[in-house]
């Protein structure tokens, strides 16, 4: 007798704007059975609370599966998060139950999703739905394109050592610095040394009610600042009148 798994599915809810929910990732919110998210220690979660409207709108009864992940540095203690909420997925999908894993942004591009499906993905079908990410949502914010016609553009982190992000500051036209908060201090005096410092924008928050945009970031100052932050770097451009 062939039993019949549930699916894994990571949906994206954007950056932060609920009206950034894609029509696809409402829809299978509101029919999904089980929801799983990320919380901090409190019990909060972003992720859900960006499709609050989708999820008390649902068409059925929703169970859900918090996942705690306060921000830890300690990867040993975060990738046990992981397991323990792997775990608990696995429950439901073994007893044919699909669960859908609340991200924000894009379940792929630096998302939670992805350390739980190197965990689940060799037992169960996984699919995704994609969500803006907060490199989009910057530029949208900006309205400033990230590239056009030969330029060159990259995503880094901040995270990354002063010579891998002087060089990648040297070599493209455009990029964007993810995980600017605790390398902020660092980053700016970067930007600095390479001459890019009139090129860069800082943002915090992008789409959420506390957003802020620092367009001159002369005016920011050399402290660390929130997870949610980033620093675009792009070319000034002459505009067609």
């Amino acid at each position: 007798m062939n039993v019949v798994k549930g699916r894994f599915i990571g949906v994206g809810v954007g950056p932060g704007d609920p009206e950034l929910l894609t029509v696809k990732a409402w829809r299978l919110i509101q029919r999904a059975q089980v929801l799983s998210f990320l919380t901090n220690e409190k019990g909060d979660s972003q992720a859900r609370s960006i499709a609050i409207d989708a999820i008390d709108s649902a068409e059925s009864v929703q169970q859900q599966i918090p996942i705690c992940m306060p921000m830890l540095k300690d990867r040993r203690l975060a990738n046990a998060a992981y397991d323990q909420g792997a775990k608990a997925i696995r429950k439901k999908l073994d007893a044919g139950v699909d669960v859908l894993f609340l991200c924000e942004g894009d379940p792929l591009f630096y998302g939670s999703f992805s350390y739980l499906l190197e965990r689940l993905e060799d037992s169960y079908e996984c699919q995704v739905v994609p969500g803006i990410t907060s490199v989009n949502a910057a530029a949208a914010s900006l309205v400033q394109p990230l590239t056009m016609l030969k330029e060159s553009f990259a995503v880094i982190n901040g995270r990354h050592s002063d010579q891998q992000i002087l060089a990648a500051l040297a070599h493209y036209d455009a990029l964007v610095i993810m995980k600017a908060g605790q390398a902020r201090p660092r980053l700016l005096a970067l930007l600095a040394q390479s001459g890019r410092k009139d090129d860069a924008k800082y943002l915090e928050y992008i789409g959420r009610d506390n957003q802020q945009i620092i367009s001159d970031i002369d005016d920011l100052d050399p402290v660390e600042g929130p997870y949610f932050s980033l620093f675009v770097i792009a070319p000034c451009r002459d505009r067609v009148s």
